[in-house]
């Protein structure tokens, strides 16, 4: 009996009206990825990163050469707001990660790119970020991560489709 199981026993004692099921799948869901967060950041952190460094990095280096995108593509891709959007770009230029750029398509805009820096940084820290999230899945076999990843796709679809 897991801390979830405690839970659900709790409320299945308290609200024996109400249907916790679910609630067990969601606890679980959150709790992983607490851990696999927490995970992931021990490996940013050796870095002087954090998770929203790296996406932003990252994001720019599996954009292809010239590694490269406008702000505005930035925020599509990671689903966030322009303040905080800025604020990131801010901090990476201050470390020398990437630099804001004229855009030749629009003369009004600019484009976030990586530096020389940068781009060795995401490699690097993308290598080690590889490694680490394998042995965050070490535990399944790769019959059981592929189930489960088709899975999550299918849920994370629902849930998306119904927002």
């Amino acid at each position: 009996m897991d801390d979830v199981d405690k839970i659900i026993e709790q409320w299945n004692r308290e609200r024996p009206d109400l249907d916790v099921e679910p609630m067990a799948l969601i606890g679980r869901l959150m709790r992983i990825a607490n851990h696999l967060g927490k995970g992931m950041g021990e490996t940013f952190s050796k870095y002087d990163l954090n998770l929203a460094s790296f996406d932003v990095l990252a994001t720019l280096r599996r954009s292809g050469a010239p590694y490269a995108l406008s702000p505005t593509d930035l925020m599509t891709t990671m689903m966030i707001t322009s303040g905080t959007m800025t604020n990131r770009i801010d901090q990476l230029v201050k470390r020398n990660f990437v630099e804001r750029i004229a855009n030749e398509n629009d003369g009004r805009g600019f484009l976030i790119k990586l530096t020389d820096e940068g781009f060795t940084l995401i490699d690097e820290v993308v290598s080690a970020h590889v490694v680490r999230q394998k042995e965050l899945v070490s535990g399944f076999s790769k019959t059981d991560r592929k189930t489960m990843n088709q899975f999550m796709k299918t849920y994370l679809e629902d849930i998306e489709k119904n927002q």
